[in-house]
């Protein structure tokens, strides 16, 4: 399995016969270089949308027209997209799981909001989420955007999750250390890979305060387009 950060919370997973791009944001991300895009998106075989914002869904349907693969997301918004665009999705809600050829992926739970923007103005996108992906003997649990709750201990004892790739970068997700309270609380993560930070000044810029509360965890702090093979 490779687990490669896009930058802020994209990411390209490698993992039984499926390439995911999960929450990929090129066009404005700072922290993407434009000449990796093509190598970033080479073979893939689904998009995940956790929610309408832009930073996770801005290019979705430039990729998922590019590409000629599935969107998959919240039923509300792949809905939306299929019949406003003639892009195929595979839309499902939380507590429903869907099979990507060997992969299993679950919708869960996520605290946050959800809009895209129209004539000026945010309307809604369906729920946020988070997914439980599952495959090649792991779970990885992507936190989507969200803080934390106690719906967190429920997806650990349904999924047991070994990776998790949680949302810290504080302002308009948890932080680190409520990340770290996360991870301690209700997972027994093995790896934990943080995102959602270092992108804009206002976000965390390292994950110091998640290291110091799950100090027997492999925190990763990810480079863009460097693979974490598990």
């Amino acid at each position: 399995m490779k687990i490669i950060w896009l930058g802020h919370s994209g990411f390209r997973i490698e993992i039984g016969d499926q390439v995911l791009l999960v929450d990929p944001w090129f066009t404005g991300n700072p922290m993407f270089p434009e000449d990796k895009r093509a190598e970033a998106i080479a073979g893939a075989t689904h998009l995940l949308v956790s929610h309408g914002h832009g930073d996770h869904s801005g290019d979705a349907l430039t990729l998922a027209g590019e590409l000629n693969i599935p969107l998959v997301g919240i039923y509300d918004l792949m809905s939306w997209w299929e019949a406003a665009h003639g892009v195929t999705t595979i839309g499902f809600n939380k507590g429903g799981t869907v099979a990507l050829g060997n992969v299993n992926v679950t919708m869960v739970n996520a605290v946050h909001s959800s809009s895209v923007p129209s004539d000026g103005a945010p309307i809604y996108a369906g729920a946020e989420s988070g997914f439980m992906i599952s495959g090649e003997g792991h779970t990885i649990y992507f936190t989507g955007d969200t803080d934390v709750m106690a719906d967190m201990k429920i997806f650990n004892d349904l999924h047991s999750p070994d990776i998790g790739i949680l949302c810290a970068g504080g302002h308009f997700t948890m932080d680190m250390a409520r990340a770290g309270y996360a991870a301690k609380t209700f997972f027994d993560f093995k790896t934990i890979i943080p995102c959602h930070y270092r992108t804009f000044p206002l976000l965390e810029q390292n994950a110091d305060a998640l290291k110091a509360a799950v100090p027997s965890v492999d925190v990763i702090e990810p480079e863009v387009m460097s693979a974490i093979e598990i």
